[in-house]
């Protein structure tokens, strides 16, 4: 119930940073968002409209690819926040386009990664990345900071210069928080210290196409046996897995430790 509250109020909090800081100046947001946004400004048809119907395809997609429970959170969040949009009016807090980029950047920052770290997501360009990272290893920062690029440039030239360039200060703050809240790397490496290493392995490969390596390990105090369990995850997926170490074995000593790269196939077994 706590989860559902804080991506409900993430959520509305998301909009509040479209409507009254960003979209007042014609600045953009990031991904379907953005295009969602940019539509909007040039038609009659309300952001929230718009934003919902271009997540309905990657709703299906996400649902039969990655999970209920993830899809059925992110679906809510998308669903409270197209509401919002529509609700709320587009009004300018301050004239200032500069306070209103940064300002604007901070809040969806934080709204976004309450909803990331609360496992969901704001739907877009999220989804196709963890579509994409499930198929096979790809340069998912590469493709997001390509298509974040296409709205900033798209903006340029249907507005202003200066207006995509406070998109690139809104995004760029953002992108900022989201770290700050969440977690700077795409890719994360986890070390798990288990008794339960066989439980642990079989829940995790139940609800994720990743590969686990298993060690054998030995306190060096008690001399109790340990299972060792090396898994490379994406940043979405890490508020789940937390979850469900925490419930299969509540004593687990787990570190996770930022990837700079990766080679060799992500999403092979190798235990």
């Amino acid at each position: 119930m706590f989860r559902i509250v804080i991506i409900f109020l993430a959520s509305i909090l998301l909009a509040v940073a479209y409507n009254l800081f960003l979209l007042p100046h014609k600045v953009l947001s990031t991904g379907v968002s953005g295009i969602a946004m940019m539509t909007s400004l040039l038609t009659p048809v309300n952001t929230g409209i718009v934003n919902l119907v271009l997540n309905l395809p990657l709703f299906i997609l996400g649902y039969l690819k990655l999970g209920k429970k993830f899809m059925g959170y992110t679906i809510f969040s998308v669903l409270v926040n197209s509401l919002a949009l529509v609700l709320i009016p587009i009004q300018p807090i301050s004239t200032d386009p500069i306070l209103s980029s940064t300002f604007g950047g901070v809040l969806a920052g934080i709204a976004s990664g309450l909803i990331f770290r609360f496992s969901a997501s704001t739907g877009g360009f999220d989804i196709i990345g963890l579509l994409l990272t499930r198929k096979k290893e790809f340069p998912l920062g590469s493709l997001l900071f390509f298509m974040n690029a296409v709205v900033v440039f798209v903006s340029g030239f249907l507005f202003s210069w200066d207006t995509a360039l406070y998109t690139l200060l809104s995004i760029f703050i953002t992108g900022k928080v989201i770290d700050a809240i969440h977690t700077s790397h795409l890719k994360l490496t986890l070390m798990i210290i288990t008794s339960r290493g066989e439980e642990i392995k079989e829940v995790l490969l139940s609800r994720f196409v990743r590969g686990i390596t298993m060690l054998d390990g030995k306190g060096a105090y008690t001399n109790e046996k340990r299972k060792v369990l090396f898994m490379i995850i994406t940043r979405h997926e890490l508020a789940e897995i937390k979850k469900l170490i925490k419930e299969t074995d509540p004593k687990a000593f787990v570190n996770i430790m930022e990837t700079v790269e990766v080679m060799g196939f992500f999403n092979v077994n190798h235990n």
